[in-house]
């Protein structure tokens, strides 16, 4: 954004303002262009790291694509979440030797449609939780439950549900929650 132009002390002016080199790629648009110096353009080019640092972990998660524990779906899940301000869920579809066959992002009413649409035998669920505490909810177990009877009516296995947060994932399979 800036070319041929020493940025040291805008770098400092940035990480004095928002605390560290994550609480500025964290920062809001609106909020970068308060620090003088940073106009709307580097604001914008700042923001876009986190969403280009989470494409290529989800690149480099597909390369293995065989998902056979918890802990391969929750590496491979866990970049979809990088940088999430809001919950989102995440639908990974499986065929019956554990490939992943996609991953996509849905409303709590697409989910049977999704894995009937990937000819999924399996699916694992997986949401965040932006507060920073993977820990299931009372709501968590209670949807997990409707989503599991609703896939179970159509043949398709709900594997697990994965809660994620702060780079860190809970299995509600592995907690005794689900089956």
């Amino acid at each position: 954004a800036f070319a041929r132009q020493d940025t040291n002390l805008l770098a400092h002016a940035l990480i004095a303002r928002f605390g560290s080199l994550a609480g500025v790629f964290e920062a809001p648009v609106s909020e970068l262009v308060k620090v003088p110096g940073i106009g709307p353009g580097a604001a914008e080019l700042i923001a876009l790291v986190p969403q280009i640092e989470r494409r290529h972990l989800i690149s480099r998660a597909r390369t293995e694509s065989i998902l056979t524990s918890t802990a391969q779906c929750g590496q491979y899940l866990t970049p979809f979440f990088y940088g999430a301000m809001e919950e989102q869920v995440y639908l990974l579809c499986l065929d019956a030797k554990c490939k992943a066959l996609d991953c996509i992002l849905v409303q709590s009413g697409d989910v049977v449609r999704a894995a009937l649409d990937t000819n999924a035998t399996s699916v694992v669920l997986a949401h965040n939780h932006p507060s920073g505490v993977a820990l299931p909810s009372e709501e968590d177990k209670r949807v997990t439950q409707v989503i599991h009877d609703a896939l179970d009516a159509v043949d398709v296995l709900l594997a697990d549900h994965i809660i994620v947060a702060d780079g860190d994932f809970v299995s509600l399979a592995d907690d005794g929650i689900l089956g």
